[in-house]
């Protein structure tokens, strides 16, 4: 499938055992023993009519708001809207050892082409559920009830947190600032104890990140995609 134009390159696997990116620390206090401070983030945007070069202004704000908070980019990739093409790229890109976490951008709406939820969640072992929640919750904030016609979603895949918005500029900075930043390093600290054996199960995973009270679905509707 020719899906994306990488930033990136897989060979940083060969060679590696199976961990994931080494974090350069973790912060303390029971609960957070395990977060990172930093993550590597591979960002795919989905779309049929954009370029990396040129266009693509939700996967480059994604880039640009993990660097300025401290954290690396791995990776950049495109591809189109095919079931195929970002269900097979997404599993790639988070089995890789230089990748902690996967963010995607378009896809989630309601249109025919709108594949990307469908695609993502066979690999995931297991869903976040409150991410999805809590944007459309916050998402209710901006646009009121056009909120239900967005499907962000997120879960686990091979002990890498991925993480699906939709591909509008603004849906992607208010998923960004306001859930993924505060708490990718917390999840990506929990998804990575499975590599190393540790039972994390969901005990903690489900009640920091989002899912503090399982109010209605509310996310921005994307029909950018």
């Amino acid at each position: 499938m020719s899906d994306s134009h990488s930033h990136g390159s897989d060979d940083s696997r060969s060679g590696d055992d199976g961990s994931h990116h080494d974090h350069e620390g973790h912060s303390h206090g029971g609960h957070h023993d395990h977060d990172a401070d930093t993550v590597a983030v591979a960002v795919v945007t989905v779309s049929s009519s954009r370029s990396l070069d040129s266009g693509d202004t939700s996967g480059e704000y994604v880039a640009t708001a993990f660097e300025e908070a401290g954290h690396e980019v791995s990776v950049r990739e495109l591809v189109p809207d095919e079931y195929d093409s970002v269900q097979g790229t997404v599993d790639r890109l988070a089995r890789r050892k230089d990748t902690d976490v996967v963010v995607t951008t378009g896809g989630t709406g309601v249109t025919p082409d709108d594949v990307t939820p469908e695609a993502v969640r066979p690999l995931f072992a297991k869903t976040l559920d409150g991410f999805g929640e809590l944007f459309r919750r916050l998402s209710y904030e901006e646009i009121g009830t056009r909120t239900i016609g967005s499907r962000a979603t997120a879960g686990i895949t091979a002990g890498t947190p991925v993480f699906c918005l939709p591909g509008s500029e603004n849906a992607v900075t208010l998923g960004v600032d306001e859930i993924l930043l505060p708490e990718v390093g917390h999840l990506v600290g929990l998804a990575g104890r499975e590599d190393e054996g540790d039972d994390s199960d969901g005990e903690n995973g489900e009640d920091d990140g989002n899912g503090e009270d399982d109010s209605d679905g509310d996310e921005p509707p994307e029909s950018d995609t």
